[in-house]
């Protein structure tokens, strides 16, 4: 690990960006351009203390976990994302099978998504990143554990999952979570990582088990969906679902028709929803 080259990268990285790259009200005046490091530390979510000591040279070796969130949050191409791990002493992550790092461009669309839930996905479905709208909507994913971030493993085997969506919509969501699956692990026969899931789920789940012997495919597409939020209540969204990276990674776009009961309660949710995400912190 080159503690001080290290240092160095994550500064100027910092300081290259403003607050409106990252999705972030510029707030007070700023004595020096770029992000200050609690925005940094926000958006990788990491303690304020331990990302100071990295820039300081003198933090300990980050997981390679972590280099992830902060690739993310300091929007780092490929390549410097490569750098950053080879700094910490890592090995990079392999280009050829399903990456969890967000192209910044991807991300830079996904901030200014503002007034509409956003979050980019795996094909497989796992969250790499949520505007703050989507955190409102249905919670913090990526302040879960990353095994707990993919919401078709959450939908079949985790039944809190299951609470943001009417019940009588279980059933098509089961089978649209299914058909997306099948057609992925068919594109990727060599990739370990949807045949695992597959295993996996077919394993701890009979509805799965049951609607994968149905062989229905179809890919993620624009659809209606329905949420049951607790705070403004049921909300009817449409969905529009984006491919980017090679049709691995999607930046899926919830949004509610003008003069619609959805539209107010979506309103609704902008600022009691992210009122209460602030009090939460």
């Amino acid at each position: 690990m080159n503690r001080a080259e290290l240092a160095d990268f994550l500064r100027r990285g910092r300081a290259r960006l403003a607050p409106s790259d990252v999705g972030l009200t510029p707030g007070a005046r700023r004595r020096t351009p770029g992000l200050r490091r609690e925005e940094v530390a926000q958006l990788a979510g990491m303690s304020v203390d331990y990302y100071t000591r990295l820039e300081q040279s003198r933090g300990p070796r980050p997981s390679r976990q972590m280099l992830t969130a902060l690739a993310r949050a300091l929007r780092l191409t490929e390549d410097e994302r490569d750098h950053l791990f080879h700094l910490a002493g890592e090995e990079p992550p392999r280009r050829e099978t399903a990456s969890a790092h967000v192209r910044p461009g991807l991300l830079l669309i996904l901030d200014r998504l503002y007034d509409s839930p956003a979050q980019v996905v795996t094909d497989c479905g796992e969250v790499l990143a949520q505007n703050a709208m989507a955190r409102a909507l249905s919670g913090d994913v990526m302040s879960r554990p990353r095994r707990e971030r993919n919401l078709t493993r959450g939908f079949f085997l985790d039944p809190a999952a299951r609470t943001l969506f009417p019940p009588e919509d279980h059933e098509a969501i089961a089978r649209a979570q299914v058909a997306n699956l099948r057609a992925v692990a068919a594109a990727r026969p060599d990739d370990p990582e949807p045949a695992g899931l597959v295993a996996e789920l077919r394993a701890g789940s009979e509805e799965f088990a049951r609607l994968w012997d149905a062989h229905e495919v179809a890919r993620r597409d624009q659809a209606t969906k329905r949420f049951l939020h607790p705070l403004v209540g049921l909300l009817e969204l449409d969905c529009e679902v984006m491919v980017s990276h090679q049709q691995r990674h999607l930046l899926v776009v919830h949004s509610a028709r003008p003069g619609t009961d959805a539209h107010e309660r979506l309103q609704l949710l902008r600022v009691v929803g992210l009122q209460d995400m602030s009090t939460r912190r």
